[in-house]
C-alpha cells in the first residue's frame, strides 16, 4: 500500500471520487474506473491509485459489480425473535455460516414498542425454485429462534448507498417528483449466463483495480472478453445488473479512527391499505434514504407497510430527517397510524450468494430436506 496517498474519506480528492463511485455508476460498464474519472474530472491513474489505496487501507471495504438480486433470487427482510442469551451466537452463525443471508444487524428501539423483541434482522436471498420459508425454518433450528417474520418486498422506491454525498444533506431535502416504484421480477439465466455472472460479481482485489478490469474475469470464466461483455450487457438490459460500486466501511472505524456514519435508522410507517404506493413514492423522494420499500410487516410490527433506511453521524440529525419525512407525509394528506425507528447496533454486511448450485450443496450439508 502506498504511504504517500491519503486514505481518509474526508480527503478532498477521495471525497470527490467517492461521491461518484459509491452509487452513481449504474449498470454494466466496460471501463468503470474510466467513467468514474470522467465524472470526477480527474485522470484515470489518480482514480485507480486512490481507490486501490483506500481498498488496501480498509476505508473501502469492497469494490464490486452489484446485481439486482431481487431479479435473480427470491428475497426478503427477516426479523428474528431470539432469546437474549443466544443473540450473539445467532448473529455469528448467520454472518459466518449462511452465505444466503446478506445484512446481519442487531437492532433496538428507544422504548418497548410493537416488534421491539425482534432484535436480529437479516436480508435473505434464495435462488428461484427454492423456498424462503423452508430456509428460515432450517436457520431457526440452528440459531434457536422462537419465531420470525418474513417480509418480501412488494415494491422498491430507493436502492443505493452514497454515504459520503449524503453527509451534508439538510433534513427535508427531496427530489422534485415522487419516487417511482420498481417491482421485483425474476430473470431466468442459462448455465453460460450464470458462469459470466458469478465471475462478474466477485469482489475486486487491489491488483484488479486497473484499466480493462474485466479481462481477468473473462479469462476466469473461460470465454473471450468480447463475449463476456456481450453477456453482461445483455443481462444489464434484462434488469439483472445493478451498479458498479465502492462500498465504504461505514459503521466500523477506519484509518485514523474515523467513521463514515455512526447511526443507522430503519424507519417504519403504517399507512392505510391502498395508499402504500403513494406513501412509498413520497417517502422515497427524500435524498437522505439509501433504501425505501413496501413490505408488509404484519400485526407484530403495528401493520407497518413502508420501511426506509437512513444513516448519519449524529442520532439527532437522523431523527431530524425522519421528522421532515413525517411532516411531508402529513402535508400530503397521507395518514400514519404508527411509526417507529429501529436503530442498528452490531452489524455485518456481505453480498448474498444466489447460485442455485451452491444453494443446493449448502442446504444438503446443513441437514435440509427437499
Amino acid at each position: 500500500m502506498s504511504l504517500t496517498l491519503p486514505v481518509e474519506h474526508t480527503d478532498p480528492i477521495n471525497t470527490r471520487i467517492l461521491e461518484i463511485s459509491e452509487d452513481n455508476i449504474q449498470g454494466f460498464v466496460r471501463e468503470p474506473f474510466a467513467l468514474i474519472a470522467s465524472r470526477c474530472e480527474l485522470d484515470e491513474d489518480t482514480v485507480l491509485a486512490r481507490i486501490r489505496t483506500m481498498l488496501e487501507a480498509g476505508t473501502i471495504r469492497r469494490v464490486r459489480q452489484t446485481l439486482v438480486a431481487t431479479n435473480l433470487a427470491d428475497g426478503a427482510l427477516v426479523a428474528w425473535k431470539v432469546p437474549p442469551a443466544q443473540l450473539d451466537g445467532a448473529f455469528d452463525f448467520l454472518f459466518q455460516e449462511d452465505p444466503f443471508s446478506g445484512h446481519v444487524v442487531l437492532r433496538s428501539t428507544d422504548s418497548e414498542t410493537p416488534g421491539s423483541q425482534y432484535r436480529l434482522w437479516t436480508t435473505l436471498k434464495v435462488p428461484a425454485g427454492f423456498s424462503l420459508e423452508t430456509h428460515c425454518a432450517l436457520l431457526a433450528s440452528k440459531i434457536g429462534a422462537e419465531t420470525w417474520r418474513i417480509m418480501p418486498a412488494k415494491g422498491f422506491f430507493v436502492l443505493g448507498v452514497g454515504h459520503v454525498r449524503r453527509k451534508s444533506l439538510e433534513p427535508g431535502s427531496r427530489a422534485d417528483v415522487p419516487a417511482e416504484m420498481r417491482l421485483p421480477s425474476v430473470v431466468r439465466l442459462t448455465d453460460h449466463e450464470w458462469n459470466v455472472l458469478l465471475s462478474l460479481k466477485r469482489e475486486f482485489e487491489p491488483e484488479e483495480i486497473r484499466r480493462d478490469p474485466w479481462a481477468r474475469r473473462a479469462a476466469e470464466a473461460g470465454i473471450p472478453l468480447d463475449e463476456f461483455c456481450r453477456v453482461a450487457e445483455d443481462l444489464n438490459r434484462r434488469g439483472a445488473i445493478g451498479r458498479f460500486s465502492t462500498f465504504l466501511e461505514h459503521v466500523k472505524p477506519v484509518s485514523g479512527g474515523e467513521r463514515v456514519t455512526r447511526f443507522n435508522g430503519l424507519f417504519h410507517w403504517a399507512v392505510p391499505p391502498g395508499r402504500e404506493r403513494e406513501a412509498g413514492a413520497e417517502v422515497g423522494r427524500h435524498h437522505i434514504l439509501t433504501h425505501c420499500y413496501w413490505r408488509e410487516a404484519g400485526p407484530e410490527f403495528g401493520n407497518v407497510s413502508i420501511m426506509a433506511v437512513a444513516h448519519g453521524t449524529e442520532k439527532e440529525r437522523v431523527l431530524a430527517h425522519k421528522a421532515a419525512i413525517d411532516a411531508h407525509l402529513a402535508a400530503c394528506g397521507i395518514p400514519v397510524s404508527y411509526t417507529n425507528v429501529f436503530w442498528g447496533g452490531r452489524s455485518e454486511i456481505k453480498p448474498s450468494e444466489i447460485s442455485p448450485l451452491l444453494y443446493r450443496d449448502w442446504f444438503e450439508r446443513n441437514g435440509g430436506m427437499d
